[in-house]
């Protein structure tokens, strides 16, 4: 028996709420409500400019011409897919579902500077360069922003709570948990930062970007000119120097950045999954929700998996599509073509995965008192603070102590010791009393540095 036809990927099944605001712009409907955008305010342009004897339309005309883009529905969808049926063309679809509308309005006297001197890529570069736009400012930075909200206000929550760190996974120099969580939020800042100086580029220049077409029907005219003004009225950075398309570098540079943010949001979700299995962070029970189909005690920490996963699957996507898109044999290949419809994919997974960091961050809690008891644990860490003081008390010429880190591993390499060993070794060193003192008050939970202090530089 065959099954009612299903959406192939889990973006569109099992995630597709979470993943639905990406869908407004980087769907096939999002991409042909773009290209009629473009088509629509190229020949609104031209008339405004009263190219080739045409004039300016009045504003009822113009505001049922934009009327086109700003209710762009089922209806047009639908139309669209008879057009391109027959015109096995899809930006073609999109012009003559234009050239409908204004024979409609009764504006046949225009309709020929529809898709004037444009090539598809002209349209299609500027509606790409508009729907990802709206979708990584629009729909992707804000849920990156809530996340990076979070985890800084975790940060500044646990500023001064001790923690055991462990490099290379074993017992050393404490630190707070709020310090740790504030890496990420000044990694993940600066990486915004970056994404927020996006260039996103546009070309507007014929069949092999040479203007050709244009001087053609208009010796007279500043086409480059024409162009630009015409690109940075969309609110896009104008391309002089392309092939019949813009070049995608800036969408390969796009896609490097968010694919960086996606690992530094890997490395989060692993780091929180260790604390979680070490107890760090205790799992908020969700009323009915089931851990283990067989072990009824156990809440799994699937949403920084899940996130694992998902942010794994963008950024092998967002890898292929800055490096696939930068290359187009000679003046134009169609590559690009099938690739960019896969924009929406990449940022999916990215967008679902911070959909779940954030839940996940949400249902967890601190357990200062299991931090502290692993700290208590753990006095032999204390062996870097003693052999550094030990150094400057020589340097000062207040020890005669000829190596003091052989003297701290010997007592500390390998070994569990506690506060008793620690004072008592402390005790009989050659160093000044004020040294010893100062040695002697110190504990695992208070060698924390400046963690609390450097949360501050994350500013308010």
């Amino acid at each position: 028996m065959t099954l009612p036809l299903q959406p192939l990927s889990p973006l569109d099944g099992r995630y597709r709420q979470a993943v639905s605001g990406l869908g407004e712009y980087l769907s096939e409907a999002g991409l042909n409500r773009a290209r009629v955008e473009v088509e629509v305010e190229w020949l609104l342009y031209l008339t405004d400019h009263e190219f080739f004897g045409s004039s300016r339309l009045d504003e009822d005309q113009r505001r049922a011409l934009r009327d086109l883009v700003t209710s762009f529905g089922q209806p047009e969808i639908d139309e669209l897919a008879e057009l391109e049926a027959v015109t096995r063309h899809d930006v073609k679809a999109v012009e003559y579902l234009v050239r409908n509308k204004l024979e409609q309005l009764g504006l046949t006297a225009v309709e020929e500077l529809t898709h004037f001197a444009c090539t598809s890529e002209d349209i299609n570069n500027l509606s790409y360069a508009l729907t990802i736009r709206e979708a990584v400012t629009g729909v992707w930075m804000p849920a990156l922003r809530r996340v990076v909200a979070e985890l800084r206000r975790q940060a500044f929550e646990h500023r001064a709570v001790p923690m055991l760190a462990r490099t290379h996974g074993q017992p050393a120099t404490p630190t707070t948990m709020g310090k740790e969580l504030a890496v990420f939020v000044y990694r993940l800042e600066r990486i915004i930062r970056q994404l927020e100086q996006t260039e996103y580029l546009a070309k507007f220049s014929g069949a092999t970007g040479t203007f050709a077409a244009h001087l053609a029907a208009s010796e007279s005219t500043d086409w480059p000119h024409v162009s630009e003004e015409f690109v940075t009225s969309l609110g896009l950075t104008w391309n002089p120097l392309t092939t019949q398309i813009e070049s995608h570098d800036w969408q390969a540079e796009l896609y490097q950045r968010v694919a960086h943010a996606n690992r530094v949001l890997h490395n989060l979700c692993t780091d929180v999954w260790t604390y979680i299995s070490l107890g760090y962070f205790t799992q908020i029970p969700v009323a009915g929700a089931t851990g283990s189909s067989t072990m009824p005690h156990k809440i799994n920490p699937i949403r920084f998996e899940n996130a694992e996963a998902n942010l794994e699957l963008s950024s092998a996507l967002l890898d292929s599509l800055s490096q696939t898109l930068v290359t187009s044999r000679l003046q134009r290949d169609l590559t690009d073509s099938s690739t960019q419809r896969n924009v929406g994919v990449a940022l999916g997974h990215s967008l679902l995965a911070l959909d779940n960091i954030l839940g996940g961050l949400g249902q967890i809690s601190l357990n200062a008192d299991l931090l502290a008891a692993d700290l208590d644990g753990n006095w032999e860490v204390l062996g870097e603070a003693i052999q550094t003081v030990v150094r400057a008390e020589i340097a000062a010429g207040r020890s005669s102590i000829t190596d003091p880190y052989a003297l701290l591993k010997d007592l500390t390499r390998g070994k569990r010791i506690g506060q008793a060993e620690l004072v008592a070794f402390v005790s009989g060193l050659d160093i000044g009393a004020e040294a010893k003192a100062r040695l002697v008050a110190l504990t695992p939970a208070t060698y924390v540095g400046l963690s609390s202090e450097l949360v501050d530089y994350l500013g308010a």
